[in-house]
């Protein structure tokens, strides 16, 4: 799920969350979902589409670059201030990644 976010001329698009089923991985399903915000971006005219993704999610943060996002940041213990009961798996740290439109 993305959306468009921000104000007046500092619009950008955003990754809420991106989940695929794992019996449709590695099918392009992420790739085209992707595209598929990036196009509807670029028609608002949006600078970059923007996403957080876990540090420890190897397979994510590949795929995300392999897609042209780069990390611009790393937020400690960011899933620790949101953390439910449920335990916590993997690195608590989030990357925070971007990818320029051709705007």
């Amino acid at each position: 799920m993305g959306k468009a976010e921000g104000m007046q001329e500092n619009w950008h698009g955003h990754v809420t969350a991106l989940t695929v089923a794992p019996e449709y991985r590695k099918l392009g399903v992420a790739a085209m979902l992707m595209s598929g915000l990036e196009q509807i971006s670029e028609k608002k005219q949006t600078y970059f589409v923007d996403l957080f993704v876990r540090v420890s999610n190897k397979v994510a943060v590949d795929m995300y670059k392999r897609l042209g996002y780069s990390v611009y940041r790393r937020v400690l213990e960011y899933y620790l201030a949101i953390r439910t009961k449920m335990p916590l798996v993997g690195s608590a740290d989030r990357h925070s990644c971007s990818a320029k439109l051709k705007r």
